[in-house]
């Protein structure tokens, strides 16, 4: 028996199985070679001691992710958006579910706070642990690539995965989009043979994520008319936007998989709202549309920006209001704010979440590759309230304003110091809504 300190006691063979199946490896070796790997790999543990760290917590927790069935969302954007409605739709059909995700953990209708979008091992496994008591049958979270990197779910037991899509993020922790790719695709290299891998094929990436995987295979999509998606239905929601019409694709899809009623899954799906700060909006009195979205990498503004032109009406201004983060990729600074002075009428520069640099310097690099005409269009204000203040002074009747990049966050980090701080809060505190 091989005892780990404060944990129970795991015979080889149980902690061998385990890691062999966190490692990719085929589970049906002879026990003869499952303890001489597991001798050899007990060697290496310097660089696996995350592994380790994350199957003693799932031994400790009595392996709660083999009694749920959970169907992890990895990818750039929609990863929120996906799995929230994946839960709302579950629970709309009557099974009491889970969801652990950047806005929140909920454990059978009782939400509380998130810390990281997919938590270190031992609170993963303490959530589904405490999941599976209290009856859930689902579990729908996001992966993210610095949990597949830093193998955060190590042993979990997956009956699903979605892959959304990927684009240009992160890059200060993997260094280069190939790495990021990896780190993504180690999710579902993972899946075991009787899950099922979803895959976006309108996505760049997404014929390639499935290559050389044991789940079982499907795609989804709606642009994408030279690779036949499985999935390619055009669903009636309440979402706007390309990229919430792929969300929900992917949610209707994967519910099918699991065996649930196509017309039941289409009903709900119509009704069902998005998550806190994904394209949360109201309209004020004077007939201003205000949008706060979670949007913080070029792609991700690209697509609401996008959305934004699409509902506007005729000769009403697009005011947008954003930043970008401190200590994060500093390489999509110029591109993002290229993006926002493009499609915007107004753009106002602002900070988002600084952290230890400074918000001028940020802003400064934010504007490096507009031209002559777009920097005519970008008002630069770097505390965020002052430049929200400023979007509802200049907005009239039928102008929409988008204020992106931080969503449901309720902080801004200044200087490694988190204060209070919530773009909605702040909007409605200054425009009387509907």
């Amino acid at each position: 028996m091989i005892k780990i300190k404060f944990f129970n006691s795991i015979t080889e063979g149980e902690l061998a199985g385990n890691l062999l199946k966190a490692e990719g490896i085929e589970s049906s070796v002879s026990r003869n070679k499952i303890y001489s790997f597991m001798k050899n790999l007990l060697k290496k543990l310097k660089l696996k001691r995350r592994v380790v760290t994350a199957l003693a917590a799932l031994h400790f927790y009595g392996n709660p992710s083999t009694k749920l069935k959970i169907v992890g969302v990895t990818g750039t954007n929609g990863k929120t958006t996906t799995a929230a409605l994946l839960y709302k739709v579950a629970t709309a059909l009557g099974y009491k579910a889970g969801l652990i995700g950047t806005v929140e953990n909920v454990i059978a209708g009782v939400a509380r706070g998130a810390t990281l979008t997919t938590p270190d091992p031992i609170a993963l496994n303490k959530l589904l642990s405490e999941m599976a008591n209290k009856g859930c049958e689902y579990v729908f979270m996001e992966v993210s690539s610095h949990a597949t990197d830093q193998n955060r779910i190590a042993g979990i037991t997956f009956a699903g995965g979605i892959f959304t899509n990927l684009t240009h993020d992160h890059l200060d922790y993997h260094k280069s989009i190939e790495n990021y790719f990896l780190a993504k695709k180690k999710f579902f290299n993972i899946l075991p043979n009787d899950a099922f891998a979803l895959s976006n094929v309108d996505d760049a990436y997404g014929a390639r994520m499935l290559e050389g995987i044991r789940a079982k295979k499907y795609t989804y999509g709606l642009k994408n008319k030279e690779k036949k998606a499985d999935f390619s239905e055009k669903l009636e929601t309440k979402l706007l936007g390309d990229f919430n019409a792929s969300n929900a694709l992917a949610v209707y899809a994967s519910l099918v998989l699991m065996g649930q009623d196509k017309e039941k899954v289409k009903e709900i799906l119509k009704d069902v709202a998005p998550p806190r700060g994904r394209f949360e909006h109201f309209t004020s009195r004077s007939g201003v549309l205000v949008i706060v979205d979670y949007a913080h990498t070029p792609d991700a503004l690209q697509n609401v920006l996008k959305t934004v032109k699409d509902i506007r009406k005729e000769k009403a201004k697009i005011i947008s209001v954003f930043g970008c983060g401190g200590d994060r990729d500093p390489a999509k600074r110029p591109i993002m704010g290229n993006i926002g002075a493009v499609n915007s009428d107004i753009a106002i520069f602002t900070s988002d979440n600084p952290r230890g640099e400074d918000p001028e310097e940020i802003i400064e690099a934010m504007k490096t590759d507009l031209s002559m005409n777009d920097s005519k269009k970008v008002k630069t204000i770097p505390n965020r309230l002052e430049a929200i203040k400023e979007s509802v002074k200049i907005a009239q009747s039928g102008d929409i304003i988008l204020c992106a990049g931080k969503g449901h966050e309720d902080y801004q980090e200044i200087k490694e110091v988190r204060h209070h701080f919530n773009d909605m809060e702040e909007f409605r505190k200054l425009f009387p809504h509907k």
